[in-house]
């Protein structure tokens, strides 16, 4: 059967940097602090959903030989702008993780940034998880943060207003327990000249227990899995409890 489609970001891309780029200043503290036994021996990587490739060219300047994937055009080409202005060559590819190749096999693949909860179903995840067996070297690693069911409870409810030079988003935000998703209808209010234009776009995201992640990436061929709670990372964040954000480490045997 054929996957569902997936709406890749347009707004979100273009202010990405401006409005998210800083809630990622813990989760580069926490994969240098997981991965610092990993990394000096890793050659070649991957970001999966690189978004604009922040990730991906800081990998390329350790001097690892970098792919950076994303199923968006517009973070695709914001990620090759990015790339351009640096010395670094990180090839940027547009393709869907549940279904991607790479030209070569790799170390280590990273999906940050509760990306992965973005694809549309919850079995959808079994696909990511061979794809990513596929793409690794024997022994490499797959390391990926995401939004759990108690996180969808606590911080995907009401409404979120966000202001910078230019833009405003507005997030009206739910979730359904039963369902384990979450959802975000995103008003943009843009300026355009002397006025100011509204766009509009919606976020969904399902998400999954320890357990089925655990269940799901043992099937896939992977031999080891680890799991952190990311709160202490987000020590400056309020809306960020215990339980709410996991990081996770999968070796594939």
């Amino acid at each position: 059967m054929k996957a569902p489609a997936v709406r890749p970001y347009h707004w979100l891309a273009q202010y990405y940097d401006d409005f998210f780029l800083p809630i990622h200043s813990p989760l580069d503290a926490a994969r240098e602090r997981l991965l610092q036994r990993i990394l000096p021996g890793v050659k070649s990587a991957c970001d999966l959903a690189c978004g604009t490739g922040t990730t991906a060219i800081g990998f390329a300047r350790r001097g690892i030989r970098t792919y950076a994937l994303d199923l968006s055009p517009h973070m695709c080409k914001l990620a090759r702008q990015k790339v351009r202005s640096t010395r670094f060559r990180v090839p940027v590819l547009q393709a869907d993780m549940r279904s991607f190749k790479l030209p070569e096999r790799v170390d280590l693949i990273t999906c940050e940034g509760d990306a992965l909860n973005h694809i549309p179903r919850k079995q959808d995840l079994r696909s990511v998880a061979r794809c990513v067996a596929r793409a690794l070297q024997p022994g490499g690693y797959f390391f990926f943060s995401i939004n759990s069911p108690i996180g969808f409870r606590k911080y995907w409810t009401g409404t979120v207003c966000l202001e910078k030079p230019g833009a405003v988003m507005v997030m009206r935000s739910g979730h359904s327990a039963k369902a384990d998703k979450a959802w975000s209808d995103i008003d943009w209010f843009i300026r355009q000249g002397r006025s100011w234009q509204r766009r509009r776009e919606r976020v969904e995201e399902v998400s999954w227990t320890r357990d089925d992640i655990r269940h799901v990436f043992l099937m896939a061929g992977f031999e080891q899995l680890r799991a952190w709670d990311a709160a202490p990372f987000f020590k400056d964040n309020a809306m960020m409890s215990p339980g709410c954000y996991n990081l996770y480490l999968a070796r594939k045997s």
